[in-house]
């Protein structure tokens, strides 16, 4: 199993999800976009709106948690502080949109930079 690492990050909440595994947008992305795009519907449905930060990270360590920990839960943790191995860090924005960071020296240096030590990608992935 790849073990390329990655970070998710919620807009308006400080939580630093890592995965040390399946970080790759290609991996990444297939299990990341569907779940999304249910989340948003799911809170438009029942018109809630309060807390969707704090919900969104708490459901979002639940579907990884099955996702990538299978018999190791040491695969995923939340925390306040970045880890200077990920190699690419999920953002979720409030308008719905993912960002995808890549650290830079400087982060791995200093991770405690958070994105600010990261190149953006160009593409930004639009949901609901």
């Amino acid at each position: 199993m790849p073990t390329i690492p990655c970070h998710i990050l919620v807009d308006g909440n400080p939580i630093v999800i890592y995965a040390s595994r399946n970080g790759a947008p290609t991996k990444m992305l297939p299990i990341l976009t569907p779940f999304l795009e249910r989340f948003w519907q799911e809170r438009e449905f029942s018109s809630e709106t309060d807390e969707t930060p704090d919900v969104l990270v708490a459901q979002l360590i639940v579907r990884f948690g099955f996702e990538f920990s299978e018999d190791d839960f040491s695969n995923l943790k939340a925390g306040l502080g970045f880890d200077p191995r990920a190699e690419y860090i999920y953002k979720i924005e409030g308008d719905r949109t993912v960002s995808i960071y890549i650290p830079q020296d400087s982060y791995r240096e200093d991770p405690s930079q958070g994105l600010q030590g990261c190149r953006r990608l160009e593409e930004q992935l639009a949901h609901g």
